[in-house]
């Protein structure tokens, strides 16, 4: 079992930053893919980010490409999403994901292990 705790979320102007972070128990931490979706009010759930298990590997969603960086540390069972330009659409609860084996990163489906979320409301 993986459990995944988000935190970092909360309330920023139009063009400021936030920097999120997901916390993972399990001992296979640095096997597991690892990434990011969002869901706004009324809005369906959409990929963000993601890493591969040594982090050579990066995927984004074209609507934070350039904005949003996703990064690990394997050491502290810990990824982060590093969040710049932030936009009045960037506001939805973000939830932490991670799977052992994952054919597609952007795909939900793919990911067994889901965080709580954590909200991040930007202002315009």
């Amino acid at each position: 079992q993986v459990q995944l705790v988000e935190s970092g979320g909360g309330l920023v102007q139009a063009g400021g930053s936030l920097r999120l972070s997901c916390a993972a128990s399990g001992r296979t931490f640095s096997r597991y893919v690892m990434g990011w979706f969002r869901q706004a009010p009324g809005k369906e759930r959409e990929f963000v980010a993601a890493i591969s298990w040594s982090g050579g590997s990066t995927y984004y969603a074209e609507s934070v490409k350039g904005r949003f960086t996703i990064s690990r540390d394997n050491a502290k069972n810990t990824i982060y999403l590093q969040m710049n330009s932030l936009k009045p659409e960037d506001t939805a609860v973000y939830c932490c994901v991670a799977d052992h084996s994952v054919s597609d990163p952007h795909s939900q489906y793919g990911y067994d292990y889901w965080g709580q979320g954590t909200q991040v409301t930007v202002s315009s």
